[in-house]
């Protein structure tokens, strides 16, 4: 099959990067903090065209514009605009937007290529870990138990506005070679391949289009709306968090085994104190980490805007964001069944000890009857 090479008109490529930064984010402070640093002013994010009856933030997070950045891809210089978005529940999702302007779709196609090559998870790019210092070192009072921010998520975008000429969105993705900007693969896929990576698409009206794919999404909105923008950003948030928190407790369940094989092993009367003060700590785990994943879980309330909550409903499934809560659910539950087996048995210790102290009182009554 021919495709058309149609000039783009208007566009931006997108390169985001999400990273947990703390266990918690002060919004009120961030903004108290960046307005300090007379920065450009902070504000409260929120979706620009969809009514906040119908989709709105659970705790709407504070949008930072940081420094332009100067890049150079395949040889030609860009100023790319930086922001980042901070979330109450720790993650902050930096994006650097690189404006395009008069090129052919196979051109533009190749540059969204090259942002992935120059900033995307292989490419190691010490471009974020600079703008992380720097938020850090502004922001570090707002930051509730840092965290070193070695976990992270990667997503790219590729944002069309206009085409020199129309190009009817019922039939783009048979005119316009959309594959090899989603998969950036070099070398033509396989028809079912191709099938597989153009079946999420999405339209509302009649001249815009999303289609996603795991790891990377093409967009063509005329009226430049960043609402499905927005939605992606925060359906990976999710999944970095829950990542998170996935990782956090493979790392406490062995060590939460270990404590209660030591427990265990205590062999003294009093080893009821040492079962109540592990099932605190167990319970304060389960109450942390339940806490933190319900605001994940809320951080997007979708209700009435049919379109995006099914654009959001399939970034979830294709991000596998429920599959990884899923796992947290059930080590949670291992942890919570774990909290009451210590508590039932710290409860039997206590009883034990006290039939103990019952049984040496009538001893020593006897004892001193006799000597009388």
């Amino acid at each position: 099959m021919s495709y058309e090479q149609p000039q783009v008109q208007s566009g931006v490529v997108i390169a985001m990067h999400l990273v947990d930064i703390a266990d918690a984010i002060d919004l009120s402070n961030v903004e108290v903090l960046w307005d300090k640093q007379r920065r450009p002013a902070s504000i409260r994010s929120k979706l620009t065209s969809t009514p906040a009856k119908a989709v709105a933030f659970g705790v709407p997070p504070v949008l930072l514009t940081l420094d332009p950045l100067d890049v150079s891809l395949m040889g030609t210089p860009y100023r790319a605009h930086v922001m980042v978005r901070l979330y109450d529940f720790g993650a902050a999702a930096f994006s650097l937007q690189i404006p395009v302007t008069c090129c052919d779709w196979h051109v533009y196609a190749q540059l969204v290529n090259a942002v992935d090559a120059a900033f995307g998870p292989q490419a190691d790019s010490p471009v974020w870990g600079q703008l992380l210092e720097q938020v850090r070192a502004a922001l570090m009072p707002a930051l509730t138990k840092p965290s070193p921010a070695s976990l992270h998520e990667d997503y790219l975008l590729g944002m069309v506005h206009a085409f020199q000429e129309a190009v009817p969105v019922s039939a783009m993705h048979e005119r316009i070679d959309l594959v090899p900007l989603l998969s950036g693969e070099r070398r033509p896929l396989s028809e079912s391949a191709r099938k597989d990576l153009l079946q999420q698409r999405f339209s509302y009206y009649a001249d815009d289009l999303v289609v996603l794919t795991w790891d990377r999404a093409f967009i063509y909105e005329p009226r430049g709306d960043s609402d499905v923008v927005d939605i992606l950003e925060v359906a990976n948030a999710q999944l970095l968090e829950m990542r998170f928190y996935d990782e956090l407790l493979d790392a406490e369940l062995p060590r939460m085994y270990d404590m209660v094989e030591a427990a265990h092993h205590a062999g003294n009367p009093f080893a009821s104190r040492r079962f109540a003060d592990l099932a605190r700590k167990l319970y304060t785990l389960v109450a942390e980490v339940t806490e933190i994943t319900e605001k994940v879980d809320n951080a997007l309330q979708v209700t009435e805007d049919v379109y995006l909550a099914r654009v959001y409903a399939s970034a979830l499934d294709l991000f596998r964001v429920h599959r990884v809560g899923d796992a947290v659910d059930r080590k949670l539950s291992i942890i919570r069944d774990t909290y009451a087996a210590l508590y039932e048995e710290a409860s039997g210790k206590r009883a034990e000890l006290l039939e103990m102290a019952i049984i040496a009182l009538i001893v020593v009554e006897i004892v001193i009857a006799i000597f009388r």
